[in-house]
């Protein structure tokens, strides 16, 4: 398997010589295109100033004049009517020529070789070392018109410019390879970093701080893994406090059934004190049942409920029948209990609301004092369903109110454990909130009394959300 260090590197060079080649390709298409044709024009020139020279000076041969010429980078080759040439300066690799080509020349024509030099794709024309690639004018010798073609010598005129830009080349890929696998490994390094420390999480060590300072996206990945291995570590915490928790509540109540239940096994034991006993095993039992009732609402609102059972319902209505089911506790409590309410549409889980309303208006109930008030206030405002359930009981000290919807928190253990709570009825009412897209808060002072605001959007507003 190729890591990513070796990717990086392998698909670096093959941008680099890709682009290279390219650049080849495009230079090359611009030399056809457009500098041949100028070079064309440029070597019939010097092949016509040649010619004028010569002719001028009707005394002088022309082998030395040719020869000299050679010197200043340029190559000669002199053909008459019978086909044989003389060669001046270094040879030219290929001689073949297309027959009417001299003699169209000899009858004064000008033949552009360079300008009509066919294009090759990987090959620059102007290196061609070839008869065809030169330019060729008519000359006269000793009363004989021949025919003079003439080329650049690229082997002399940029024979070490050539080299010295291939070793350049050369060097500056080498020197660019060496750069690439030196950077890719640092920048691999953070990357391998985080792969380690991702086998550790899986493994189940999720207190990890990653050591990267780096500003770029690397460096934002590793803080947000940082980030994301300290909500794993507090997600762990939170979880083994939750089976610790159920595991204590579970064992709490299996432990008072077992010892009772012992103890109506002896024999002597009075009736009084055996209908007592399983008073207390009822008691306990209804805990059990509660509890694991309430965990799997738990767990049945943590997979995100179905939204498809929603159907529109009234508030109102629903706190009609809630306050109709609590009478008896209420009324065995002499509690005044008021209610203002207006027609309230939501679209949401019935049920599950109605879990809602119960369970705050008996923590309301449960923490009023004997001849108390309650007062539940159902109104509309911009779109929103505002409920807002307020007693004068005996509050909440405001150290605990940040807690109250963690599951298993009790603010009073003691006093809560006569009262067979688990500690997860708020929790649940909170999830049931914000599942149906609604926020609940808490304003309490000890002493005075304790007052919930649950905010829902109404059925339109909900839909827009959605």
């Amino acid at each position: 398997m190729r890591t990513l260090y070796v990717r990086i590197i392998y698909m670096t060079m093959a941008i680099m010589i890709a682009s290279t080649v390219i650049a080849f390709i495009t230079t090359n298409v611009y030399y056809h295109h457009y500098l041949k044709p100028k070079n064309d024009d440029k070597i019939t020139q010097i092949a016509e100033d040649t010619v004028e020279i010569y002719e001028e000076v009707s005394n002088q041969a022309l082998g030395p004049y040719l020869s000299s010429l050679t010197g200043l980078g340029y190559q000669f080759y002199v053909v008459g009517k019978d086909g044989k040439g003389e060669q001046y300066g270094t040879a030219f690799r290929t001689y073949a020529i297309e027959p009417g080509t001299v003699a169209s020349v000899i009858q004064g024509n000008v033949y552009h070789g360079i300008k009509h030099y066919p294009w090759r794709l990987f090959v620059t024309g102007f290196f061609d070392n070839e008869l065809t690639n030169t330019v060729g004018v008519p000359i006269t010798i000793n009363g004989e018109t021949k025919a003079l073609f003439v080329r650049p010598n690229t082997m002399q005129q940029f024979g070490e410019m050539r080299f010295f830009l291939a070793v350049l080349i050369v060097v500056a890929l080498l020197i660019t390879f060496l750069f690439i696998i030196i950077s890719t490994r640092f920048l691999v390094k953070p990357i391998k970093k985080l792969t380690a420390a991702t086998k550790k999480i899986a493994a189940g060590n999720y207190h990890l701080k990653l050591n990267v300072s780096r500003k770029d996206e690397i460096g934002e990945l590793a803080k947000n893994f940082s980030s994301m291995s300290a909500s794993l570590a507090k997600t762990e915490e939170k979880r083994q406090e939750f089976v610790s928790n159920v595991s204590h509540e579970i064992q709490s109540p299996l432990t008072s059934i077992k010892g009772f239940s012992q103890a109506l096994q002896e024999a002597d034991l009075p009736p009084d004190l055996q209908a007592h006993y399983l008073q207390i095993i009822e008691k306990e039992s209804t805990r059990l049942s509660t509890l694991s009732q309430q965990l799997l609402t738990l767990s049945f609102l943590d997979s995100d409920a179905d939204q498809a059972e929603f159907i529109l319902f009234d508030v109102k209505e629903q706190w009609k029948d809630v306050i109709h089911a609590t009478e008896w506790q209420w009324r065995q409590k002499e509690i005044e209990l008021e209610i203002d309410a207006e027609e309230a549409v939501m679209l949401g889980n019935p049920k599950l609301m109605q879990q809602v309303w119960q369970n705050l208006l008996t923590n309301a109930i449960r923490y009023t004092n004997q001849g108390g008030r309650i007062d539940i206030r159902v109104v509309k405002e911009r779109g929103k369903i505002v409920v807002a359930v307020q007693d004068n009981g005996i509050g909440i000290a405001e150290e605990h109110i940040p807690h109250l919807f963690e599951r298993f928190y009790k603010v009073d253990k003691a006093r809560t454990r006569t009262e067979n709570s688990t500690g997860l009825g708020l929790s649940i009412v909170k999830k049931i909130i914000e599942l149906h897209h609604g926020t609940i808060m808490v304003d309490s002072e000890q002493g005075e009394g304790t007052a919930f605001q649950v905010v829902l959007p109404e059925a339109g507003e909900y839909e827009n959300q959605s």
